[in-house]
């Protein structure tokens, strides 16, 4: 379970804009997270400065720096926030970027959470020699939510590497379904953010059985 400290997105506009990072994030560990994911970008998700740093000061938990990396500064930057991991989106990067900023993560100690849409961009992901992969159902452009999309993905997801799937996730029943197709972690920010108690929001989505990926990969190939 990674819990999402997010204020507002670009598609629904103002979720939470006057969260407070430390007291959520204590709420989301009472829950059971075992991540948090907090967003940085100023214009589009109207972060705070401090919210990873106060987040992670008050919940111990390891933090995945939410943004839109584009150069190895913002790779840099996540270090010097105190991350422990950094998103890099396939889409939104060339070949040659999403090489460069992989390895600095790497180099620098962060864990990379590379995020695809499709299959080409698994590929490129697995190419990487990614050990953690994000399947986002939202897409980029239109912002719709696609729930076949992570269902489909998810057979062609090595055993070994950390699957995760993001977005469109609303309660115990859409965890259920992620897992039983073979997801080790669920990526949820606007549901929790808006639950009235957070702590009780992680509680309904942790803990779904994790189906083995083997199993769907085999019946892909028949």
């Amino acid at each position: 379970m990674i819990a999402e400290i997010k204020r507002r997105s670009p598609s629904k506009g103002d979720l939470a804009p006057g969260l407070d990072p430390a007291r959520l994030a204590t709420s989301y560990v009472s829950g059971g997270a075992a991540a948090l994911s907090v967003l940085t970008d100023v214009e589009s998700f109207g972060a705070k400065p401090d919210d990873l740093a106060t987040a992670r000061a008050a919940s111990g938990l390891p933090v995945l720096r939410k943004d839109f990396t584009v150069a190895e500064a913002d790779v840099a930057d996540a270090r010097l926030m105190g991350a422990d991991a950094v998103l890099l989106i396939v889409a939104a990067l060339g070949a040659d970027e999403l090489r460069r900023f992989f390895d600095l993560a790497t180099e620098l100690g962060l864990d990379a959470l590379v995020e695809v849409h499709d299959e080409g961009e698994l590929d490129l992901a697995l190419a990487l020699g990614a050990s953690l992969v994000g399947v986002n159902q939202r897409d980029l452009v239109t912002f719709a939510v696609d729930t076949e999309r992570a269902e489909r993905l998810a057979a062609a997801i090595p055993e070994g590497v950390t699957a995760v799937a993001e977005s469109g996730i609303a309660g115990g029943a859409d965890a259920a379904r992620l897992g039983a197709v073979g997801y080790d972690a669920v990526l949820v920010g606007e549901h929790l953010v808006r639950a009235g108690d957070p702590a009780d929001a992680v509680r309904a989505l942790d803990g779904a059985p994790v189906a083995s990926r083997r199993g769907a990969q085999a019946g892909a190939g028949r």
